[in-house]
């Protein structure tokens, strides 16, 4: 009975502990997972416009940015610039502003942190980083003493030995069975 009693301790206040963890883990799982649908960490903006070129004795490259910057209110975020062929490429604090030099034509980009996501992805990429890495480790194996622990809560018709293998089994033989499928047998 005081086994029973210490393993039930142990999984509540593993499961109170690494709370955060777990949702941190969760939400940029889930987030990195479907990175092929959205970028899970940044907001990507684009927008077109019709710009007014700048004067053929505009002075430089500079000059002219600074006056076609002007025209989307961009200005007081100017980076630098660059010229490919017909293209002048401003780059502006947050994005950048590609302009065709012959018909005006413009398209802007901006780039902005995506809120939460940005920052639980951070966590769960490890950055290399010696405390986040040995608190990643210990609730690497927290989540292994949880799923352990989590076997022996309830006893009886819906413990372990009974409802509890065949869902456990199943939690276990769904990995494996993709996992055979995945790398071709």
């Amino acid at each position: 009975m005081k086994l029973r009693r210490i393993n039930r301790a142990v999984h509540r206040d593993l499961g109170y502990f690494f709370f955060g963890m777990a949702v941190i883990y969760g939400l940029s799982g889930i987030a990195l997972n479907h990175r092929h649908q959205w970028n899970p960490n940044y907001i990507i903006t684009q927008s077109g416009h019709a710009l007014s070129l700048p004067p053929d004795e505009a002075p430089d490259n500079k000059s002219r940015a600074l006056f076609l910057l002007e025209q989307i209110g961009e200005e007081d975020n100017y980076r630098t610039q660059l010229v490919a062929g017909n293209t002048l490429r401003i780059f502006i604090e947050g994005g950048s502003l590609n302009v065709d030099m012959q018909s005006g034509q413009a398209q802007l980009e901006k780039i902005r942190r995506r809120p939460v996501f940005h920052q639980v992805n951070y966590l769960h990429y490890n950055t290399p980083r010696k405390l986040w890495t040995w608190f990643s480790d210990l609730f690497a194996g927290g989540l292994i003493l949880l799923a352990f622990t989590g076997l022996f809560i309830l006893k009886g018709k819906n413990g372990i030995t009974r409802r509890g293998a065949w869902i456990t089994g199943a939690g276990v033989a769904i990995p494996l069975v993709l996992l055979y499928l995945y790398l071709g047998g």
